[in-house]
């Protein structure tokens, strides 16, 4: 879960109070909080051999045109070609066979080639016009981030009900999208002032309970990869701002099994997070419950892990 709304809109409280929201949510006094949100395969290339038709494509042993990609020593040129080919659809809403020719330095006839294997997996589909193609069904399905398909929405929503029973605060779920979480879901608290959940907002992972939850169960490797830097963005001054620190406290995670945030997206908002059971890394969620700090210190807290591990365990129940 992201814990709530971040980067400092404010909520209006009764009585001309001000409180400023965050990652951990937007507490006000007339009982409304602001989670903040808005936002809400298989393999394929060109027939074995092929090649640049045009030979203007980089010789083997440099990088691509974009400076970017990987030695063309150590690569498979068709493959290669057929990525880069997907990666236009970022910025293309669609492409023609001379458009993607061009962009990539890469000859009409290869081209064609690839958007047509594309075509036939599914990841780019013809325009009704027949001169241009678009992203396809399964390239959408690709980067589709865990929990919202229809149904692990319904299982999810199975543990959030359960959660907010339990827990009697405001519950969400959220996906790891690099050094981001997304919320996919959540329940509001019945408390007069109370964390109000929001799908599709993102937030720093290192500054939430729910993103510290996930990230601790991958690899060195990949923390590596995803924090280059030993500097960290702060969002509040409780924000951990170092690597060192962020991986410390992940491996005192792995330890006792939660997560906390205390007040580190938003001052005055803490927050618990327990994994959500998954088949791969692709499918990890964290359940996350966030409270005001007045009523959420690391007792009590810690006290709701048992009550989230409960409905955690519903996830994918028959």
């Amino acid at each position: 879960m992201t814990e709530g709304r971040m980067y400092g809109k404010v909520a209006r409280v009764t009585g001309g109070a001000e409180s400023m929201g965050g990652a951990e949510g937007t507490v006000s006094a007339e009982g409304t909080a602001s989670a903040g949100g808005t936002a809400d395969a298989s393999g394929t290339g060109p027939a074995r051999g092929t090649a640049d038709a045009s030979g203007t494509g980089p010789a083997r042993g440099t990088a691509d045109a974009s400076g970017t990609g990987p030695a063309r020593g150590c690569t498979i040129e068709s493959l290669d070609t057929g990525l880069r080919l997907m990666q236009l659809f970022l910025t293309h809403d669609t492409l023609t066979v001379s458009a993607a020719a061009g962009l990539l330095s890469i000859g009409r006839s290869t081209a064609h080639r690839v958007l047509s294997t594309l075509e036939g997996r599914g990841f780019a589909v013809r325009e009704s016009s027949g001169r241009g193609y678009s992203a396809g069904p399964e390239l959408a399905r690709l980067g589709r981030p865990a929990g919202f398909g229809a149904a692990v929405r319904e299982q999810l929503g199975v543990v959030l009900d359960d959660a907010v029973r339990r827990t009697g605060e405001t519950v969400q779920s959220a996906a790891l999208i690099g050094d981001r979480i997304i919320v996919t879901d959540g329940r509001e608290s019945p408390h007069p002032v109370r964390v109000m959940p929001e799908r599709g907002r993102t937030h720093p992972a290192h500054a939430t309970a729910g993103g510290k939850m996930l990230l601790s169960r991958m690899a060195a490797e990949e923390l590596h990869a995803l924090y280059p830097r030993e500097e960290l963005p702060e969002v509040t001054p409780s924000t951990l701002t170092s690597r060192s620190a962020l991986f410390a406290e992940l491996d005192a995670i792995r330890s006792c099994g939660y997560a906390l945030s205390r007040g580190e997206s938003v001052p005055g908002l803490n927050a618990v997070a327990v994994p959500l059971a998954a088949s791969s890394r692709r499918d990890r969620l964290a359940l996350m419950a966030s409270a005001p700090a007045d009523r959420g210190d690391d007792v009590a807290l810690a006290g709701l892990v048992g009550e989230l591990r409960r409905s955690a365990a519903l996830f994918g129940a028959d």
